[in-house]
């Protein structure tokens, strides 16, 4: 527990870190990268490189010291960076190193501003925080061990590859020790970790987008293409698309994540959807045992939302399970339809997501909502479900990538 001093003098720092986060954090990752490069497999640098990183990391100590009286307000904020963190292989030793260049970085960025007592004071607050995810972290650990039967990471071997789209291609990894996989929550990414040039390694997080309780894990990768020099194309998603073969083998760590699916209590409750490009993948994993195990009652609305017919990931597998499925209501929607998009029917409407299409397939029912895609899509999405009054209970998102505000 922190001393109400300490505390006191948390919240006095609240202003000045709400101007100065983003100097701050720029500084501490430079810092740290300089003085520890042993972290850096941790992060992204194309995270690093377009300021995500940076913005959100100022955005979690601003709201830790705005809460730092009330920690239970950062309950899921805490649970969704120990997942992320238990996917990298972060352990209790690499806190002090991030501990130690944090002060440091208040210190060097504030000047005489960051006095002793607000250094000391930041000092004991980051030491509650880091027990607090040291914790949570070793139980998550457990928690896949005994899952999983794993921790860390463990050879897995691509059984095949299949192409989704354009640009996305789907892996279907098998463990290389021949192990039968326990079912991962829908919902769940699992961690694949390859070499570089230079000799060390890089992780990315992908979500897994098969049905829990198959003999592999599928991933679904968009290949990021670069716009440049400044934005290269994506290093993992390049080393997939173009060098993973059938038969090659990569190291996979377990599932992790908190974005999963509750079904509803209620037997009538409808379930909807949202999934914008490459954000399907996690909602696909979620919507098969949604069909599965839902009651015949309960209504399950899929929107599609992608560019068009050249880019849409997993048209045959959705028009599969709605004729499969009769509580299955699927509307693809593109923004950028190509000719003959509309006229053969591979889409069903045009534009964005809306609150017309959206009182055309829900109506005002009271749903539970998941949704999944790029920030703005996100955003806008979340607004228009503020405006419907969907309670936030009922509203389940996921970021890829740095997790930011929406509202």
């Amino acid at each position: 527990m922190l001393s109400p001093a300490t505390i006191d003098v948390i919240k006095q720092t609240v202003p000045v870190l709400q101007e100065n986060g983003e100097t701050l954090t720029r500084h501490f990752y430079q810092r740290m990268f300089t003085h520890n490069p042993e972290v850096k497999a941790f992060f992204n640098p194309a995270h690093q490189q377009a300021g995500t990183q940076q913005r959100a990391l100022a955005g979690a100590i601003c709201a830790y010291a705005q809460h730092i009286d009330n920690p239970a307000a950062l309950t899921n904020a805490v649970e969704l960076i120990a997942q992320k963190h238990a996917s990298l292989g972060i352990k209790a030793e690499h806190y002090p190193i991030v501990g130690e260049n944090l002060l440091a970085s208040i210190r060097e960025v504030l000047g005489e501003a960051a006095t002793d007592e607000i250094i000391n004071a930041w000092a004991e607050a980051y030491g509650v925080l880091a027990d607090i995810f040291i914790q949570r972290e070793g139980q998550i650990y457990q928690q896949q061990e005994d899952t999983y039967g794993w921790e860390g990471f463990k050879p897995f071997l691509v059984e095949k590859r299949e192409r989704c789209s354009d640009n996305i291609e789907s892996f279907y990894l098998c463990p290389a020790d021949g192990r039968k996989l326990a079912m991962h929550q829908p919902g769940q990414y699992i961690t694949v970790r390859i070499p570089l040039e230079d000799g060390t390694t890089t992780m990315r997080n992908y979500s897994v987008s098969n049905m829990p309780g198959e003999a592999w894990f599928r991933i679904s990768v968009k290949r990021e293409a670069g716009e440049g020099i400044d934005v290269p194309d994506g290093v993992v998603s390049s080393y997939l698309h173009d060098r993973l073969r059938t038969g090659d083998s990569i190291d996979v760590a377990p599932p992790a994540g908190e974005f999963t699916l509750d079904l509803p209590a209620e037997a009538d409750k409808p379930l909807v959807f949202v999934a914008g490009g490459v954000g399907i993948t996690p909602l696909m994993s979620m919507l098969q045992v949604a069909l599965d195990e839902s009651p015949a009652q309960r209504p399950i609305v899929f929107i599609q939302g992608a560019l068009n017919r050249s880019v849409q990931p997993f048209a045959e597998e959705l028009a599969a399970l709605e004729k499969r499925y009769d509580n299955l209501t699927l509307h693809v929607r593109f923004s950028e339809p190509q000719a003959g998009d509309v006229e053969s029917g591979r889409c069903d409407s045009e534009g964005f997501v809306d609150n017309a299409l959206l009182d055309e397939l829900v109506g005002g029912d009271k749903a539970a909502w998941y949704f999944c895609g790029p920030t703005p899509m996100l955003q806008h999405v979340r607004q228009l479900l503020k405006q419907r009054g969907v309670a936030d209970e009922d509203q389940h998102f996921e970021f890829f990538g740095p997790a930011r505000a929406l509202d």
